[in-house]
């Protein structure tokens, strides 16, 4: 943690946000990433995502399955998304959401959204062609030899 906080202050020299985090395994960092938003003109470049991103090519793996993320932050949903679909055991994080949301960080609004019907989202969803693309999902579920994840 100590480190993910360190990362962080950096971060903010760099014009970066005040975010960071580092991904353990068998007790060694593998891997740690800062917000990179401003910095790359890229929404998804929060910390957590880079983190992500950095260990997966450092174990040339998709699946961080017996790692542990250290956050300087309580993840966001898309991070927290994020930690899931990589399989990440354990979240260790400083700051909690109330604390990103007092200094204008406030991801109550995402939350919000997903527990709305779809049809009643700030951002439009409108389903085209699924005829046409459940072909796809066929394809793949009958592969036998595809890579799950």
């Amino acid at each position: 943690m100590v480190d993910a906080i360190q990362l962080s202050m950096e971060n903010i020299k760099k014009g970066g946000g005040p975010f960071a985090a580092v991904i353990v395994k068998d007790g060694k960092i593998i891997a740690a990433g800062a917000n990179s938003v401003t910095n790359d003109n890229d929404p998804t470049a929060h910390a957590e995502v880079n983190a992500i991103r950095n260990a997966c090519r450092a174990l040339k793996t998709f699946d961080l399955s017996g790692c542990t993320i250290y956050t300087s932050c309580e993840p966001c949903p898309m991070c927290l998304g994020a930690i899931y679909w990589a399989h990440i055991g354990k979240v260790f994080y400083g700051n909690n959401k109330a604390d990103a949301r007092n200094i204008g960080f406030d991801d109550s609004f995402i939350y919000d959204e997903i527990d709305l019907p779809i049809h009643q989202r700030k951002v439009k969803f409108t389903q085209l062609m699924p005829e046409e693309a459940i072909k796809t999902f066929r394809i793949w579920d009958n592969m036998e030899d595809k890579v799950e994840y």
